[in-house]
């Protein structure tokens, strides 16, 4: 495979670098302390079009390639995984779900606001008893004729306090399990639908992460996305796209914490010397580089292959894997050769160790991903 970027793909990408450089990472640390993001940065994001990347031309966004979508995935992480991962589900999972099962009406309703960034998309499918397990959904839609009644909670909602459009996974059917689940698309003040708490979590602290609630919330038949029943086939539909997004966060938050590192050692003295200058600090250094070229290789491959139209499941759950450990490592790594610094807030190699834990844990679980993989070896 050829993972070479065209021209416009670097474009792209170096846009998302000069955006990470200049604008995120200055702002990283009190967005942190804050757990809040401010809206215009949001704003600016989406004037760059990093919030239509993957709406199609026609419908007002740039429809780029999901190699480029990687790249500028990468960079937007390195410079803050709190705004990228925004910014991924909204394009992945959200986007993505309208432009793949939408009926046309629903496509010229959604996806020109949500590709302009005036509306934020947010991706409900796990609940407080429903993770990993996502066929045992307890959220319920009854079928009232015209509409569905709601009623249920959701849980770890990324942008749940802020967006607009919500792509919400519900069972209609209880005892048909994953057959049985449905797919709507709810829009912020609907009846009965309300955003509950918000999470207060060990990293990516500035991205808005809730529970939504939904009493006896009345959602119209024509929100429903794709056929009653046929929720579980889209959601499973968007996994692997979603993996590659969160994959390509790895490698920028790794990368983010590799080049303070690098940064840090080449500045600090012991016994006389850079730490740069021991083996021991040389060979982590070499280690961290070595595993995160690998896991772009990794991420790359599996976006080629995706926007080929061909099959990935196996090598974006690879990709996911392999990326989220070598990010968790690197991060750990990173932290002990600033030693004790490594563990004070202002110092950013601390928060990337925070943020970097979470990519072993959403768009499913590192030992989900060896299933996965497992599962498709031998079939």
């Amino acid at each position: 495979m050829d993972f070479e970027l065209t021209e416009s793909m670097t474009m792209l990408r170096d846009s998302a670098k000069e955006f990470a450089d200049k604008r995120l990472k200055p702002g990283a640390l009190a967005w942190d302390e804050r757990e809040a993001i401010p809206a215009e940065v949001y704003r600016e994001g989406a004037q760059l079009g990093f919030f239509g990347l993957s709406v199609p031309e026609a419908f007002g966004g740039l429809g780029v390639d999901p190699l480029a979508y990687a790249a500028a995935m990468e960079e937007l992480a390195r410079g803050s995984a709190a705004f990228q991962v925004c910014v991924t589900v909204h394009n992945s999972l959200v986007c993505a779900a309208i432009v793949k099962h939408g009926a046309e009406e629903q496509k010229k309703k959604y996806l020109p606001k949500l590709a302009a960034g005036d509306w934020v998309g947010a991706y409900c499918l796990s609940e407080p008893n429903a993770g990993t397990d996502a066929g045992s959904l307890a959220t319920f839609a009854a079928d009232q004729g015209d509409h569905f009644l709601v009623n249920g909670t959701k849980a770890w909602v990324t942008n749940g306090g802020f967006a607009q459009v919500f792509v919400v996974f519900v069972s209609t059917n209880r005892e048909a399990g994953s057959r049985g689940i449905a797919c709507l698309i709810v829009e912020k003040g609907m009846p009965g639908f309300s955003v509950g708490k918000k999470e207060k979590k060990m990293g990516l602290r500035a991205s808005d992460t809730r529970e939504l609630v939904f009493q006896n919330a009345k959602i119209p038949k024509g929100q429903l996305l794709g056929p009653v029943g046929g929720g579980f086939k889209i959601a499973m539909s968007l996994l692997d796209s979603g993996r590659v997004g969160i994959a390509a966060q790895s490698v920028g938050i790794g990368r983010a914490a590799l080049e303070e590192a690098v940064s840090y050692a080449k500045e600090r003295k012991q016994f006389g010397k850079t730490l740069a200058s021991f083996q021991l600090t040389q060979a982590k250094i070499a280690d961290m580089a070595t595993n995160l070229d690998a896991a772009r290789l990794l991420v790359y491959r599996a976006a080629s292959l995706l926007a080929e139209g061909k099959k990935c499941t196996k090598e974006a759950s690879m990709a996911k894997s392999f990326a989220s450990r070598a990010a968790n490592k690197a991060c750990f790594d990173a932290l002990q050769i600033h030693g004790g610094n490594g563990y004070i807030r202002e110092f950013p190699v601390e928060r990337y160790f925070r943020d970097a834990r979470v990519t072993e844990i959403y768009e499913g679980t590192t030992e989900v991903q060896s299933l996965i993989v497992a599962r498709e070896i031998l079939g």
